[in-house]
């Protein structure tokens, strides 16, 4: 595996970063929060929160990890050659009658089921960001782009953050040629800012909440997260994972997560599942991330509560967010999988644009 040294004399680069990160938080950008139902326990008086007890990291936690990650031998994203998979836009376009997943990049998946086309947490763009001219840059291009996708019947959004909320993706999904047929669902608090960008068609959904969009049931789900897309906007939009139901395929989308028992209650109440696509990345390190971000051992273990025949590796492999190689976390899932004496295609990290055809 190649590394690149940061050398101790460059920590005023670091701290130059560090600043820009700190300019993105105190961007002015608007997300309201619906009036809170206090008599949930995810409510608050002014936003959300998570419900199952750990100790929450603050901005000192913060500056540490920036610290140290200064010290630390990390890869740039021209240091890393993921190989693309071949793809066939063109099947995927004419397909009405066969489940498919592809992964796209990141938590980008097309879901292909009932005759529906679902993208998740759609990111085209360059930079998981708020300006694309600084942020982290996109090491592969997206597997699939945008004008060749399939005509879009369902977007899911799991939380605000820039890697999962994309402005530009989503304008441009919305945009685009039979766009305004597409139906977008979102966490509470997050209805608002669509609306103010033109988009109509969303429907807010609380964690346990179903809408029924026939032939498919839509229902949010809690995993443990939290929301922020400004300085002052920490937890004021819910986060949440998504399950697809049809007469005939189930499939479960995470989101960004930390383990938690939220997922034995997902498989208990509605699985199993057909499919589940899982985060296995940025989760590096353990005694920051662990909240919020599984790894991949804790990924295989939500595979397992919810009892997902197939699931899917996301958000690996596309930004540098975090300390771990972006190489690494498909290693981990292997062995892991090894480990517990699990067939290796059970639990599968595609390729960018890779398509795998569900029987």
């Amino acid at each position: 595996m190649k590394t690149k040294l940061i050398r101790r004399g460059e920590w005023k680069t670091q701290l130059k970063k560090l600043s820009l990160i700190m300019l993105f938080c105190m961007m002015p950008v608007h997300c309201s929060a619906r009036p809170p139902l206090t008599d949930k326990p995810h409510h608050t008086d002014d936003g959300f929160r998570n419900v199952h007890e750990f100790e929450e990291k603050g901005f000192l936690d913060f500056l540490k990890w920036r610290w140290e990650r200064s010290f630390k031998e990390i890869l740039s994203p021209d240091d890393y050659d993921f190989t693309p998979a071949s793809n066939d836009p063109d099947f995927l376009r004419a397909n009405r009658s066969i489940n498919t997943v592809t992964w796209i990049g990141h938590a980008t998946v097309l879901v292909q089921m009932a005759g529906k086309n679902i993208l998740t947490d759609p990111h085209f763009s360059k930079r998981a960001s708020p300006v694309q001219w600084a942020g982290p840059k996109r090491v592969v291009p997206p597997g699939i782009a945008m004008d060749q996708l399939p005509a879009i019947d369902m977007v899911v959004i799991s939380h605000d953050h820039y890697d999962a909320l994309d402005e530009q993706s989503i304008v441009d999904l919305h945009t685009r040629p039979g766009g305004d047929h597409t139906q977008f669902f979102v966490p509470l608090g997050l209805k608002t800012w669509f609306l103010e960008r033109g988009i109509q068609r969303v429907v807010e959904l609380d964690w346990w909440e179903t809408y029924q969009a026939s032939p498919l049931e839509v229902i949010a789900v809690p995993v443990q997260h939290w929301g922020k897309r400004s300085l002052f906007s920490r937890n004021q939009n819910l986060w949440a994972g998504w399950v697809i139901l049809s007469p005939e395929f189930r499939f479960f989308f995470s989101g960004d997560t930390g383990y938690c028992p939220h997922f034995k209650a997902i498989g208990k109440r509605l699985g199993p599942f057909d499919l589940a696509a899982i985060p296995i990345g940025a989760y590096a390190p353990r005694w920051f991330m662990r909240n919020h971000h599984v790894n991949p051992e804790e990924a295989l273990q939500i595979h397992e509560d919810i009892g997902s025949r197939k699931s899917v590796a996301i958000h690996w492999g596309t930004f540098i967010l975090t300390d771990e190689p972006l190489d690494e976390p498909p290693e981990r899932l292997k062995k892991a999988l090894a480990d517990r004496g699990l067939p290796q295609d059970e639990f599968m990290a595609l390729k960018h644009g890779e398509t795998l055809v569900l029987e």
